[in-house]
């Protein structure tokens, strides 16, 4: 078991450099290939300037620290980020884009122009509701960034992604518990319903990174590990911010989903305590990001008492892992860079690995959870 000392230092090596990752070259990606694109290299995710995905879960992780020393340490540097994208214009609103929504929903009464920024939360649960284009069954549509122009969209039309439950679900779910907005909080729920209907695995107990309408499939069905840790931590924390408002039929429901996971995961850990960016290709690469998250999850599921002491021993033995993948200057080793859905194991185990803001930040989420 680690110590907290030692798990504290590593958690502010890892923060310094997440708030020092800086910008990128955005107009290179207005001409790169598609073969490096579709390998993980796109500009625009890489740093901490950029408002889109990576930036945003980036973002929920620091403030999931801030949260844990109980002060306002990092207000500063949340006021500066937000105002300058506020000052300067968002860009194209989508999925990905709706991700630093989720820790401005939890920082806006601690913010300057805290009404405006409420009112930027609101517009965001409104369009979500109201234009995002719906999937059959109503899903939230995996609508992202255009590569090459913050303005535009890339529609992914009638697809569900996994990633959609993290950047954009738990943000409306928080909106709505604050505001005690009751359409909002159907609206999360249902969306919940709908990718576990669409992409939980009945065989393995694992998630699918997406499912396509038009051929009413799983595309290639491949068990995606950061795919599967956005459900593996996502749950986790939309239960806890639901609290008591959460029917508990439903809430069993989605407990006895998580519980079918993490005894799938559990199997496919490998000997270092990482997981397989691929979870059932034992050739495919350790991938230290999405096996952060998922230790995070199974120690949240311990600490509610719904997961028991041998998925706290899995989970611990996946931080001495990552604390392993944390270089001296902070940075978090072994992180594939953002990862479009593929049609076999041979696309995931082309990403790129990098250093990234998310891989930053999951890091980080795991090592506060596992302080004792």
């Amino acid at each position: 078991m680690i110590s907290n000392q030692l798990l504290l230092e590593k958690i502010h090596l890892v923060v310094d450099k997440l708030m020092n990752l800086g910008g990128c070259d955005s107009d290179k990606d207005k001409t790169a290939s598609s073969a490096d694109t579709s390998k993980g290299f796109i500009q625009r995710d890489f740093g901490i300037e950029e408002w889109d995905w990576p930036q945003g879960v980036g973002l929920y992780g620091l403030y999931k620290l801030q949260e844990f020393y109980g002060d306002g340490r990092y207000l500063p540097f949340f006021s500066k980020w937000y105002r300058g994208h506020r000052e300067n214009g968002l860009p194209s609103k989508n999925i990905n884009t709706t991700a630093p929504f989720l820790p401005l929903s939890f920082l806006y009464e601690s913010l300057d122009s805290r009404e405006e920024y409420y009112g930027l939360c609101v517009k965001r649960a409104q369009w979500l509701i109201n234009e995002l284009p719906k999937t059959e069954d109503k899903g939230f549509q995996h609508v992202t960034s255009a590569i090459g122009n913050r303005d535009g969209v890339s529609l992914n039309e009638g697809q569900l992604w996994v990633d959609t439950l993290f950047m954009a679900v738990l943000f409306l779910n928080k909106m709505g518990q604050k505001t005690d907005n009751e359409v909002w909080k159907n609206e999360a729920l249902h969306q919940f319903l709908v990718h576990i209907k669409y992409l939980f695995d009945r065989h393995t107990g694992l998630f699918h990174h997406g499912f396509r309408f038009d051929g009413r499939d799983n595309f290639g069905g491949i068990f995606w590990c950061r795919g599967n840790s956005w459900f593996t931590y996502g749950v986790m924390e939309y239960i806890d911010t639901c609290g008591d408002q959460l029917n508990p039929g439903v809430r069993d429901y989605l407990i006895d989903t998580f519980k079918s996971q993490a005894a799938a995961l559990l199997k496919l850990q490998s000997p270092s305590g990482l997981w397989h960016t691929v979870l059932t290709d034992p050739s495919s690469y350790e991938e230290v990001s999405g096996s952060a998250a998922i230790a995070a999850g199974l120690l949240r599921g311990v600490k509610a008492k719904v997961l028991d002491e041998t998925y706290e021993a899995a989970a611990e033995k996946a931080i001495e892992a990552i604390c392993a993948n944390i270089s001296e200057d902070g940075t978090v080793l072994g992180v594939s860079a953002g990862t479009g859905i593929g049609m076999d194991s041979e696309h995931y185990k082309n990403i790129a690995i990098m250093p990234m803001a998310y891989g930053q930040a999951l890091a980080l989420t795991a090592l506060c959870e596992a302080l004792k």
